[in-house]
């Protein structure tokens, strides 16, 4: 339970990402944060005093994010998470080691190498795509734009939370989940 992980939210219920649950505790203890969700009735015994568990805690500062920070490393295996390890053109689920990263608009189009632009792709659709847009290969993305624009720290918070229920309102997991339900029909 002390190595589980805690969603942490800026004072504007911002998420900002995850912290270990003894950090958190810590936090806590010092007046930084505040706790909004416990981990179900999980608790943490000390020789005087009981404390449960925080699932979901929020700053009681605000902090300042850059908007256009960079993304954090493992660019390639965020972005497989965010298509759910599916190619975007076929919609076959492959492994990692199947898969191959395609730029919607190709370098050679002048297509940056952004997570706005690179997909999964399963190596027979990448090459039959070649150099070109989904549009002039007529093949057609199964993921909408909206949720290719998700920033892929977002994308993995998600991921997570598939486990943890409790902190799918504060990811807005409802309007993602309508709107791959509509892709998918």
């Amino acid at each position: 339970m002390i190595t589980g992980r805690v969603l942490l939210l800026n004072f504007s219920y911002e998420p900002l990402g995850t912290i270990g649950v003894a950090r958190s505790i810590c936090m806590w203890f010092s007046g930084k944060l505040t706790v909004e969700e416990n981990d179900g009735e999980n608790v943490l015994h000390s020789p005087s005093t009981t404390i449960p568990v925080p699932s979901v805690v929020r700053l009681r500062n605000y902090v300042h994010v850059k908007r256009r920070r960079q993304e954090t490393t493992m660019k390639r295996a965020r972005i497989y998470i965010r298509d759910r390890y599916r190619c975007q053109y076929c919609g076959e689920h492959k492994h990692a080691k199947d898969l191959t990263l395609d730029h919607i608009l190709p370098r050679a189009q002048g297509g940056e190498s952004t997570p706005h632009n690179l997909v999964s792709a399963c190596v027979k659709c990448n090459q039959r795509k070649g150099n070109r847009t989904p549009e002039q290969a007529r093949m057609p993305l199964l993921t909408s734009q909206k949720l290719l624009r998700l920033g892929l720290d977002h994308v993995l918070l998600c991921h997570y939370a598939e486990s943890r229920p409790e902190w799918k309102k504060y990811l807005f997991m409802d309007d993602l989940a309508d709107e791959e339900v509509r892709i998918a029909a």
